[in-house]
């Protein structure tokens, strides 16, 4: 079997059988490559790293034959452009193909402009080391979804090629088919009127605000679907406040699909924006003054929105083995959580 970290200067010989025979050129190789990717191999081929026969061969398409050999050289996986970086990881589980970590707030996940270091890649890079095979011909960690810098909690990253190749498809299902599953925990204004329910609303990026995503029509936007589940409702405390209307919720919300800011947007959308959440939920700062003092207090030590990835459960993409890793919410969550519960 060939691994992402096969460099070897002379390459490999691998003789086209009569299950790969009629097949193109770069399927016949990921058919007897392993775990080499099939995107991974049609950049090889046309870098030059394939010859058939004797001679190079830099067309993917060409169909071989029963007794045709191929030789593969599959270049050395350069390092990644972000460096690096002694960052303290909270490791829930690791092994050669992939890596969970309960991901603090407050902590990006991936480089971008205004956070090009200080990431969770720049801290992979450094805690992973040469165990990252090589994901798409770089040595980096395979990111295959993505919380907020803000939202704490759970998250798989894969260290090779074949892990990424089979996180990502699950991640692509959705959990619809297979045994992927998210749980996160929220704190939100009110209570839906409902004990449990489905929210079904498009989303895209808003043309008033690029950085926030909005709820569209049907036909337009990208899929996006939350059940939500009420687990506590906190009664409202304070002199002219009806009791009989929680002033705040403890929501779980299990993603169908994870559209950015997914939860964040559906529940503002249906009238319950997160507590703590400026983007989203600007609209219900002033319920703040509401809140006794120890909420208030709790609150504002929070000081981003309160949602924490809290489940998380995947088929190992190398054994097939179901893993399942909870998380308790942290510190300042669980503070604004005991407070509310006070109330």
């Amino acid at each position: 079997m060939i691994t992402t970290s096969d460099h070897n200067p002379a390459g490999v010989t691998l003789a086209v059988t009569d299950e790969q025979a009629g097949q193109r050129l770069d399927k016949a190789l990921a058919m007897l490559a392993g775990e080499v990717s099939r995107a991974r191999l049609q950049t090889v081929i046309k870098q030059g790293g394939v010859s058939l026969n004797g001679a190079i061969l830099r067309d993917g398409n060409h169909k071989v034959v029963a007794g045709d050999e191929l030789r593969l050289v599959m270049p050395a996986a350069r390092d990644a452009d972000p460096v690096g970086q002694d960052i303290p990881l909270d490791v829930v589980y690791e092994d050669a193909s992939l890596i969970v970590i309960d991901k603090p707030a407050g902590l990006v996940v991936h480089p971008a402009g205004g956070h090009e270091d200080g990431t969770l890649v720049n801290a992979l890079i450094a805690h992973c080391g040469d165990s990252l095979s090589g994901i798409g011909g770089v040595r980096r960690p395979g990111i295959v979804h993505r919380l907020d810098k803000d939202t704490s909690g759970l998250l798989v990253v894969a260290k090779t090629d074949k892990a990424h190749q089979g996180l990502a498809k699950q991640f692509a299902d959705h959990g619809r088919t297979g045994p992927l599953e998210r749980a996160y925990r929220a704190l939100v204004w009110g209570a839906p009127r409902r004990q449990s329910g489905t929210i079904e609303a498009a989303l895209e990026r808003s043309h008033r605000n690029r950085e926030k995503m909005a709820v569209v029509a049907p036909g337009r936007g990208r899929e996006a679907i939350t059940h939500f589940s009420i687990e506590a409702r906190y009664p409202a405390a304070g002199k002219g406040q009806d009791a009989s209307e929680p002033v705040a919720s403890l929501i779980e919300c299990r993603l169908e699909t994870g559209r950015t800011h997914q939860i964040r947007v559906h529940m503002a959308h249906l009238g319950h924006p997160l507590l703590g959440d400026a983007l989203y939920g600007s609209g219900f700062a002033t319920k703040a003054s509401l809140l006794p003092e120890p909420a208030r207090a709790a609150l504002a030590a929070l000081g981003r929105q309160a949602l924490h990835a809290a489940v998380l459960g995947f088929a190992h993409p190398v054994t097939g083995e179901s893993l399942l890793f909870e998380s308790e919410s942290p510190a300042d969550f669980a503070d604004l959580q005991e407070k509310l519960a006070a109330l």
